[in-house]
C-alpha cells in the first residue's frame, strides 16, 4: 500500500450512514471520574458494543492491562466481533480525539489526524489522546494526512457531499486555534477533509464543556436534511442559542443549491447535577451513532420525551433498527453516544 497521503479534491469524507466496517471506541477506566459511577459505565460501554457488534466490528483503544478486563466484560454480553489495541488513552472521547476517516480518490482508506488539546486545554492530561490518530494509522497501516490545527470530530458534521456545519464558538474559539480566521479555517477543513462548502452556527448547548459541539445540535439525517434541536421554553439556558442556530438553518443549501430540510428535535427534561462541575449536564438527543442498519441513541430514561425522540428518528431512518442506550451516566461528564464512538467506512 502506498503510503503517499492526498488531500482536497482527492479525498471525500463520507457521511455517517455509507457503509461501515467498523466503529472505534475508547474504553473507560479512570476511577476520578463519573462521580464514582465506573463500573455502572463499563455496563454502558458493554451494551453499546453489543448494539454496534450486530453490525461492524467493535475495535477498541485502551492500554495492554486492560485488555483481560475487556474481553471478559464484552464476551460476558456475548460479544465476539470486536478487536483490541494496545493504545493507551486518557479518556474516552474517541469522536474527538480519533482518527477521522476519509476516502481517497482511488477508493482506498486515509486517516485525517488533527491536533487534540482536551477541547482548548480544560482537562490535563490529553498527551496519550492526542496520540491516538497516529497509533490508529500505525495498527492499520493507512496513510494519514496531518494537521497543525486542533479540531476535534464532534466539532464538524457533513453529509458525504462537501457540505460540512459547525460552530463559531469551537472552530474559532482562541483555545484551540488563536487568530484563525474563518477564510483559513473553511480551507484547513478542505484541505483534510476534501469538503467544498461550511455553514457556520453561532454558540452550543448550555452545560457543553467542548464550548459547543455541533453533533449536540444538529446532525444530517441523508444528504439533503438535518435533524435540529429545538428548545420551546424561553426561560431555558439552551432556548437562546438554539433560536439563533435555527434561524440560521433556514439558509442552509446543499452544494448543489438545493434548500436542506429542518426537521425539529426535542431536548430531554433539564438532566440536573447538583454540586457538580456540570451542574445544567448538555443532554441531547441529537447525539447519536448511525452504524449500518442501526441508530443507537442516547436516552436519559424519561419516558414521553425518549419515547418521542425515537420516534421521530425512526421517521427519519426508516429501515433502520432504532435503539435508545441510557446515557446519563455519559452525560456527567459533558457526552453521550456519538461523542465516544468513531466510525471507520468501509473502502
Amino acid at each position: 500500500m502506498t503510503t503517499e497521503t492526498m488531500s482536497g479534491a482527492q479525498l471525500r469524507w463520507p457521511a455517517e450512514w455509507e457503509q461501515q466496517d467498523a466503529v472505534w471506541l475508547s474504553w473507560p477506566h479512570r476511577q476520578d471520574l463519573w462521580q464514582g459511577g465506573l463500573d455502572e459505565l463499563l455496563e454502558r460501554y458493554a451494551e453499546l458494543a453489543a448494539a454496534i457488534a450486530t453490525q461492524a466490528e467493535v475495535r477498541i483503544n485502551a492500554a495492554a492491562p486492560l485488555h483481560d478486563a475487556i474481553r471478559r466484560l464484552l464476551e460476558g454480553r456475548g460479544v465476539q466481533r470486536y478487536r483490541l489495541y494496545n493504545h493507551p488513552t486518557n479518556d474516552v472521547w474517541c469522536r474527538d480525539h480519533g482518527a477521522i476517516f476519509t476516502r481517497r480518490a482511488d477508493g482506498s482508506k486515509q486517516l485525517a489526524n488533527w491536533k487534540f488539546n482536551a477541547w482548548g486545554g480544560k482537562f490535563a492530561p490529553w498527551d496519550l489522546d492526542n496520540a491516538i490518530p497516529e497509533r490508529m494509522a500505525e495498527s492499520l497501516n493507512l496513510p494519514q494526512l496531518k494537521s497543525e490545527f486542533f479540531l476535534e470530530g464532534g466539532a464538524i458534521e457533513g453529509n458525504g457531499e462537501g457540505l460540512l456545519i459547525t460552530t463559531e464558538a469551537v472552530l474559532l474559539n482562541p483555545n484551540r486555534n488563536p487568530g484563525c480566521s474563518k477564510k483559513e479555517m473553511e480551507a484547513e477543513l478542505h484541505r483534510m477533509l476534501g469538503t467544498t462548502h461550511v455553514f457556520w452556527l453561532g454558540q452550543g448547548i448550555e452545560g457543553d464543556d467542548t464550548d459547543g459541539h455541533i453533533d449536540d445540535m444538529v446532525r444530517f439525517v441523508n444528504r439533503e436534511a438535518v435533524v435540529s434541536i429545538v428548545e420551546p421554553d424561553s426561560h431555558s439556558p439552551h432556548y437562546r442559542n438554539l433560536a439563533e442556530n435555527n434561524e440560521r438553518l433556514q439558509d442552509l443549501r446543499t452544494p448543489g443549491g438545493s434548500r436542506v430540510e429542518i426537521i425539529p428535535l426535542p431536548m430531554p427534561r433539564p438532566l440536573v447535577a447538583q454540586g457538580w462541575r456540570l451542574e445544567q449536564l448538555p443532554a441531547s438527543y441529537a447525539n447519536f451513532l448511525i452504524c449500518n442498519g442501526a441508530v443507537i441513541v442516547p436516552i436519559f430514561m424519561q419516558d414521553k420525551e425518549d419515547d418521542r425522540a425515537l420516534g421521530i428518528l425512526r421517521e427519519c431512518f426508516p429501515g433502520k433498527q432504532v435503539i435508545g442506550i441510557d446515557a446519563r451516566r455519559l452525560v456527567i461528564e459533558g457526552g453521550a453516544i456519538h461523542c465516544i464512538t468513531q466510525q471507520q467506512p468501509s473502502a
